[in-house]
């Protein structure tokens, strides 16, 4: 399958580029157009959270994919993009990061990335909206947030034109959505996204999900993307939707 063609439109501010994307996907935009801003005024991230996107401090991105394989796969399209997202930033500043189940880029468990993927039913068939957004500079997120996010700016000591890892970006986008979409390509990206992360097994965690609070360790991925996670009973929970937090371990002694 050839690679996807991206068509990049550029706004000084909006909204939310999801939004905007979502818009012009019902309004019949085709497959891989990139809706960029320098700002947004009311992003959002996953969990209906705000994400704070200000002017010229980050990568503020939504793209239309129309994808044609079956519907219980497109959970990988968020994985798929953080797998893109993690080798844009080592392209272009040799940064390692890590990848918390199922998408947030992290460095030193700080939080650099956010993905959200979101469907919006057009008349071209149902369409998926992925949103991707990278703190650059420091002044991306608010100063109380210091101790749970970073910025590539930060971690990295520098920090390009944005321009320079949205091209990086959707080079790597359009190599891993045609991955993704051949025969093969689902245990493909699952296991590019698991060689990556350091989340993908053996790893404590804890899950919330609603009022409900799974803890256990990491034992790989399903091949839709979800994660399964070894109880204290020994019994393995598959799980699709929750927030993650990594739990530290303290080593015991005996005197």
């Amino acid at each position: 399958m050839p690679e996807l063609v991206f068509q990049i439109l550029s706004f000084d501010s909006l909204p939310s580029t999801n939004v905007e994307a979502a818009s012009r996907a019902v309004d019949g935009a085709p497959e891989g157009l990139c809706v960029v801003a320098s700002e947004q005024t009311a992003g959002r991230g996953r969990l209906q959270r705000q994400w704070v996107s200000p002017k010229g401090a980050g990568l503020y991105c939504s793209i239309i994919l129309r994808p044609q394989f079956d519907q219980s796969l497109w959970p990988l399209l968020t994985l798929m993009a953080a797998v893109a997202v993690q080798g844009a930033l080592l392209d272009v500043y040799d940064l390692e990061t890590d990848i918390k189940w199922p998408n947030d880029i992290l460095v030193n468990d700080k939080k650099l990335c956010g993905i959200l993927a979101e469907t919006v039913d057009t008349p071209l068939g149902r369409s998926v909206i992925l949103g991707i957004g990278v703190n650059l500079k420091h002044n991306s997120y608010s100063a109380e947030l210091d101790g749970v996010a970073t910025s590539v700016e930060v971690a990295a000591g520098r920090s390009e034109d944005p321009q320079i890892v949205l091209e990086a970006l959707v080079g790597l986008l359009a190599r891993y959505y045609a991955m993704l979409q051949r025969s093969g390509g689902s245990e493909e990206i699952v296991r590019e996204w698991s060689r990556r992360s350091s989340y993908a097994n053996g790893r404590r965690i804890r899950v919330a999900n609603g009022d409900q609070i799974l803890e256990g360790t990491t034992r790989g991925l399903e091949q839709d993307g979800a994660l399964r996670i070894e109880t204290d009973t020994g019994k393995i929970q598959t799980i699709r939707a929750g927030d993650v937090t990594a739990v530290r371990t303290i080593a015991s002694q005996s005197w």
